[in-house]
């Protein structure tokens, strides 16, 4: 057996300089009767070194072959050996004439875009393309960090002649899509519009209009009119209910492919699943009813074989990527969970208002929700600083056992010269973090939160990520928790606890991107005794199935009887 690995551009300094030096590609191989899709050992070669007749010495009949397809030779055959190559999401050995044809798209791609194609990047691009053209969509889902945006980039490129092309994304996103563009694809001309000034003209070849999704729920009558080659939505999991406005628009753009993008595990939400599969390949998935009962059902109630079903159906169109698979050079992420001790005027404050709670008493229905979530606000206020219920900021220091333990961390940081970003999901709570900051360190921290202006967000990501940049970046957990790069940092700090897990993990993986090279540290706060520990321990109970958005929790709480929900709320003196 042999490997061609071309160099991609993911080791610093360039192509290695000899022969000889090791890398690893996923291939498939026999193992123990059956085949198995694993790293495999090879040298490194360009495709000039390929070619050349001394780069390898006896080399053998397939290996020529090889050779002469890299020079554009039709091959009616390549040998058993092409057969190693998996396909892109690594769950089966593709065909010699693909292998042959993702090849060469490899190659062709790395000389129409400046970006450095990882090959998984590479492969993402051809899976694409194979996709659209096969199905009239695709739901491109790979883990945070991998790099949808320059995938979906180098799609747009092969595209760009047949005529204009539309990216939607959240507002705060636009200026980013428009710059990833400039940067990694000069043959596409990115126009960012936000509905200020007319729509501009599309005649050129390479038009990719730019639009957040609040204006094309404003605009879907303009956007709707017009014909485009291709729709790309990131961060998708904003249409997960079809029956929104913005949701219907985007079903109403007339387009030749549709591309969705979400770095959401689109395997925990099956109903959300069905809904972006439906927006890129309706023909396929039209009936949500059908849906429901051949998947959602069966496998709540434990049906393995409904989920082998699922996954079988959806492969075609769904391509979704965990770094351990094809990022394996990715430093490690170690998470570490403190519980942090309330100090005596938490532990009073808790108290008192829990009580008052109590005897205001949680009502029913509807009023029932906003009083559990009013009382829950108030509590996760406390835990992270009373001063934030009393008023009384005159003095920080000493208030707060979450305060105090997150200063010695960042204390520790700064004496290792380690940059530190610090996610809040409370903007009161991201300011008294910056004034604290500033008081104890005499460092100025940028808060980034959802009030800033795209420019002014931008100002502070290139800011943090310059070489002598900020400290400490304090970042409101919603409006830092998707489409950014952070990776001078790595060290995370989650100040306070949300519902739903996987909204952490998106937030950190700000720092666990590609172009990260230092080990990564999570670290979660946690006040001890508190309603934290109930969200904590929910976190560790998560299913693959289960809903735990921040809406989703409250209302599980609402439901619950008073005796139920007040023993979840109370503080847990037995610990004291």
């Amino acid at each position: 057996m042999f490997a061609l690995w071309t160099w991609t551009g993911h080791r610093p300094g360039g192509p290695p300089a000899c022969l000889g030096v090791r890398e690893t590609v996923p291939l498939a191989v026999p193992v123990d009767g059956r085949v198995e899709i694993i790293e495999v050992d090879c040298v490194i070669v360009t495709p000039d070194e390929l070619a050349a007749d001394t780069a390898i010495t006896d080399p053998a009949p397939s290996l020529l072959l090889w050779r002469r397809a890299i020079d554009g030779a039709e091959i009616a055959a390549l040998p058993i050996a092409a057969h190693a190559v998996p396909d892109a999401g690594g769950g089966a050995v593709v065909s010699p004439e693909r292998a042959l044809r993702t090849l060469r798209d490899t190659l062709a791609l790395q000389h129409v875009t400046t970006a450095d194609l990882r090959p998984y990047q590479a492969r993402g691009i051809g899976w694409l393309r194979e996709t659209a053209d096969a199905h009239g969509g695709a739901l491109l889902a790979d883990e945070m960090g991998l790099g949808k945006t320059v995938q979906t980039i180098g799609f747009l490129l092969g595209r760009a002649a047949a005529g204009p092309q539309l990216v939607v994304c959240p507002t705060s996103l636009v200026g980013n899509w428009a710059r990833e563009i400039t940067a990694f694809a000069p043959g596409l001309r990115p126009i960012p519009w936000r509905a200020a000034e007319p729509l501009a003209d599309l005649a050129d070849a390479g038009a990719v209009l730019i639009v957040g999704y609040p204006t094309l729920r404003l605009h879907a009558a303009a956007l709707s009119a017009r014909h485009w080659v291709t729709a790309v939505f990131d961060e998708a999991q904003t249409l997960k209910n079809p029956r929104t406005q913005v949701s219907k628009a985007a079903r109403a753009i007339t387009r030749d492919a549709a591309v969705a993008l979400t770095g959401t595990p689109v395997e925990n939400h099956l109903e959300e699943l069905w809904a972006l599969l439906n927006l890129v390949t309706p023909a396929l998935f039209a009936h949500r009813g059908q849906f429901r009962r051949r998947f959602v059902r069966p496998i709540a109630d434990g049906s393995t074989t409904a989920a082998a079903r699922l996954r079988d159906t959806v492969e075609p169109v769904l391509l979704a990527r965990r770094k351990t698979q094809v990022a394996a050079a990715l430093p490690a992420k170690i998470h570490t969970d403190l519980l942090c001790d309330p100090t005596p005027e938490q532990e009073q404050l808790y108290d008192r208002l829990l009580d008052r709670a109590i005897d205001d008493g949680f009502g029913a229905g509807a009023e029932r929700h906003g009083r559990v979530l009013a009382a829950l606000t108030a509590l996760k206020q406390v835990c992270n600083h009373p001063g934030l219920i009393t008023g009384d900021l005159d003095e920080l220091a000493g208030r707060s056992g979450k305060l105090d333990l997150c200063a010695d961390i960042v204390a520790a940081n700064l004496e290792n010269d380690a940059p530190t970003l610090l996610f809040t999901q409370y903007r009161r709570t991201g300011d008294l973090l910056v004034r604290h900051l500033s008081e104890r360190f005499a460092i100025a921290a940028p808060f980034l939160h959802g009030g800033l202006t795209p420019g002014e967000r931008t100002a502070i990501v290139d800011d943090f990520q310059a070489e002598h940049g900020p400290a400490v970046l304090v970042l409101s957990l919603r409006a830092a928790g998707t489409g950014l790069t952070l990776t001078r940092a790595a060290d995370v700090i989650h100040f306070d606890r949300w519902w739903n897990p996987a909204v952490e993990a998106q937030a950190s993986d700000r720092a666990h991107r590609i172009g990260q090279t230092r080990t990564v540290t999570v670290t979660t706060l946690t006040c001890a005794t508190t309603v934290e520990e109930h969200i904590a321990s929910m976190h560790d109970r998560k299913s693959a199935l289960t809903d735990l958005s921040d809406s989703a929790g409250i209302a599980a709480l609402a439901r619950l009887d008073d005796e139920r929900l007040v023993a979840i709320l109370r503080r847990k003196r037995e610990r004291n």
